[in-house]
């Protein structure tokens, strides 16, 4: 009899946990651990990621990783000044990507936002922005700010949500956002993502700490990917809370296109492809910015991902 293996007689499965080296499959008999086989491993340095569909052999190793359609990741950080770095990849096969951020405890860093944007846009995969805590914010100047610029984001084809676990305000809209699609949740500690998802089906059972009191920074409630299946349909991703999110794969060339707003001036500057539109004359961009077509904060934040990805 040959030993010949198919894809086809194998039995499939989804990546929905990563941890240390470890994964968890989810198939059609049950969630279990497996482990790659030496050729994957080989073959893939084990970068596999949650939301991958794999094969699983009849020993229960992941022996094969079907062909993705879109993933996200990160620039590693470098571990001494000098050292490589490398693609870290978060999660695969999304149909959106939900950067969280808080109101206020942890404060709001729009900059990390645009991050985490600009990769959604270099990955061709759809972005929802919510804010959450905005009861901490309700009546004080923070919350106009916040106002603005969510509807500044707004125009530019993002949804933003203001949403609070302790009033139930923008729930609704996040649950309806969420219904069966597969979304990543990204942010950093202590901005809420596991209350949220509490707060949206309670039977997740996801544990939460509070952030810390003292030095205002989150503490790390997830400790590994994961992927959650919710009850309505769909699935989300939840991740450790990441403070800082470098860009992997985006040229500098190239950045700029992935600011949907710069995208219909980058013909029109005198040095065309070549201009860096920072100090070039004849920049079509800065004019856009100068005639108020781009958000001057927006084409900061654009200088600062060109000289600091």
């Amino acid at each position: 009899m040959s030993t010949t293996k198919t894809i086809s007689a194998q039995l499939r499965g989804v990546i929905t946990q990563k941890n240390n080296g470890a994964f968890t499959v989810s198939t059609p008999t049950g969630s279990r651990n497996c482990p790659l086989t030496a050729r994957l491993r080989r073959e893939s340095g084990g970068e596999l990621a949650v939301g991958d569909e794999v094969s699983v052999d009849a020993a229960g190793q992941i022996d094969a990783l079907l062909p993705r359609r879109n993933w996200i990741s990160r620039r590693s950080a470098a571990p001494m000044p000098g050292a490589h770095t490398h693609e870290q990849l978060i999660a695969a096969n999304l149909d959106q990507v939900v950067p969280v951020f808080a109101a206020a405890n942890p404060r709001l860093a729009w900059h990390l936002l645009d991050r985490y944007l600009v990769s959604a846009e270099s990955a061709e995969i759809p972005a929802l922005v919510v804010i959450t805590k905005f009861d901490l914010a309700a009546g004080r100047p923070e919350a106009d700010e916040i106002e603005q610029v969510a509807a500044e984001y707004r125009a530019l084809g993002y949804p933003v949500l203001l949403t609070s676990t302790l009033d139930g305000s923008g729930l609704e809209a996040f649950r309806a956002a969420l219904h069966g699609k597969r979304s990543l949740l990204v942010g950093k500690s202590g901005v809420g993502k596991t209350s949220l998802l509490n707060a949206l089906e309670p039977g997740l059972g996801l544990r939460v700490q509070a952030t810390n009191a003292v030095t205002g920074k989150g503490r790390h409630t997830t400790t590994a990917a994961t992927l959650l299946p919710l009850t309505a349909g769909g699935a989300v991703i939840d991740t450790p809370g990441i403070r800082e999110f470098g860009l992997w794969d985006v040229d500098g060339a190239d950045l700029a296109w992935f600011f949907p707003e710069m995208r219909p001036h980058l013909d029109r500057c005198r040095f065309g492809l070549d201009c860096r539109h920072a100090e070039e004359p004849g920049c079509a961009v800065r004019k856009a910015v100068t005639d108020g077509l781009i958000s001057p904060y927006r084409y900061q934040s654009y200088l600062k991902l060109r000289y600091d990805p």
